[in-house]
């Protein structure tokens, strides 16, 4: 086990969400945008009308500059947050898929590449050699996302690798297809907003009321058939998914939902009016919001997908507590639920100091912080504020002394959304010590 990275008021899991559902705006930019981008530049030169090319130009520099500054930091952020908060699960990942994740990466360089050429040798080269590296970066940006959908996939419904460990029994798992198809279509209604905010901006109002006409098409389109995928990827959810999701038991998960809905139809509606029937009414502002409430369904959507995988990282496999909880002897792996529960956790934490290796009544309130900060922040706040606010959860339940609240970790394993308490009857007493006294402190 590593040093775990405790978030105050918040919560590790919650910082990777933020900064991976901003991600979310300019890389499926990055992957969408491209192929409204070459339908208008052919579309200039099938009918001569370099006007058009005013926007090309424009909304090609959104893209190299939101998407590959702000987007690529935002992806180091993911990388270094998920592996600071979960590095067992990041290790996961990147073991099962090491060859995935360097085939994504050899795409992403010609994204880079593609995406600087275009920009810069607009005009400057013939049309046909022009639309064709705007086709190959297209066309590279879409089979980045094909592999990193299928790792997402993987950790929700991990399928047959559970019994075999293959690389493709894993990728191409139950739900793979559908968030597939989901996040390509999503990826246009994304870019066809961020068209319509360009287009808002051009000084020739015919050619920004043609554009917006045509953005506002692309995305209402991407948003249908992305919402038909989107269906299909929640009627292939797990079982326990699904309960967790439609049966009340985590009922958080049904308003994001919803939120979600009504984002989307927030969208919608936007590209009906202001983008399909009356192109002349789109204007920055009104895009901007509009991008605004699209970023909350963004969000929504993606605590919605992250929720009905609890109580695990790899779904059957690995707990969110970085604990492995299920034996893969295709690769040689067993369960550490066992092991621990009898040796302890703090046999695994070779990071403490000697003092803290054995419990003691006078390090026993340390060494259980310690406990609770492995087994519970990754997705609890320990102050009396913040997300999911550990002290609040407890008072609320009327648990304030040790002994109720060891007994209350014991039988953890009895709520299906939460990983069992790992470790020996003393580590136990000593968490719940510690946790009786966060109790304490919120009156």
């Amino acid at each position: 086990m590593y040093p775990i990275w405790v978030v105050p008021y918040l919560s590790s899991a919650l910082v990777i969400g933020l900064i991976a559902s901003f991600h979310i705006l300019p890389s499926h930019l990055a992957v969408g945008a491209f192929w409204f981008n070459v339908y208008i530049e052919g579309k200039a030169y099938r009918e001569g009308r370099p006007e058009l090319l005013s926007f090309v130009r424009r909304y090609t520099l959104l893209i190299l500059i939101f998407c590959f500054v702000f987007g690529s930091l935002s992806g180091v952020g993911i990388w270094y947050s998920a592996t600071v908060s979960s590095p067992r699960g990041i290790s996961a990942l990147i073991h099962n898929y090491v060859w995935g994740w360097a085939t994504e990466w050899v795409f992403f360089l010609i994204e880079v590449a593609t995406i600087y050429a275009y920009y810069y040798t607009l005009g400057k080269v013939d049309e046909r050699t022009h639309l064709r590296i705007g086709y190959l970066y297209a066309l590279s940006a879409w089979i980045s996302m094909i592999i990193i959908t299928g790792i997402l996939a993987f950790m929700l419904t991990p399928g047959r690798w559970l019994e075999t460990g293959r690389f493709f029994d894993g990728f191409f798992n139950p739900t793979y297809w559908p968030q597939l198809g989901a996040r390509t279509f999503f990826m246009f209604g994304i870019a066809g907003l961020y068209a319509l905010l360009i287009a808002a901006t051009l000084k020739e109002r015919e050619v920004a009321r043609e554009v917006s006409r045509l953005a506002g098409a692309w995305g209402l389109f991407g948003l249908i058939l992305g919402t038909l995928f989107g269906y299909w990827w929640l009627k292939k959810l797990p079982p326990e998914a699904r309960d967790f999701l439609f049966g009340g038991t985590l009922p958080y998960l049904s308003t994001l939902l919803k939120v979600a809905a009504i984002s989307g139809g927030i969208v919608g509606l936007y590209f009906l009016l202001f983008g399909i029937l009356f192109p002349r009414l789109n204007n920055v502002p009104l895009a901007l919001l509009t991008l605004i409430i699209l970023f909350l369904g963004i969000l929504s959507g993606e605590g919605l997908r992250e929720g009905v995988r609890r109580p695990y990282i790899i779904n059957g496999f690995m707990y969110s507590h970085q604990v492995v909880g299920a034996d893969l002897p295709a690769k040689g792996i067993a369960s550490e639920v066992e092991v621990l529960n009898e040796k302890g956790y703090l046999s695994r934490l070779g990071y403490l100091p000697p003092e803290l290796r054995t419990i003691t009544e006078k390090n026993r309130l340390s060494v259980g912080r310690i406990l609770v900060a492995h087994e519970c922040a990754n997705c609890h706040a320990l102050s009396p504020k913040g997300l999911r606010s550990l002290p609040r959860l407890l008072k609320g339940l009327g648990l304030k002394t040790p002994e109720d609240l060891a007994g209350f970790l014991e039988g953890l394993d009895g709520y299906p959304y939460m990983p069992p308490f790992v470790g020996t009857e003393e580590e136990r007493l000593a968490a719940g010590a510690y946790l009786s006294t966060l109790v304490k402190e919120n009156p």
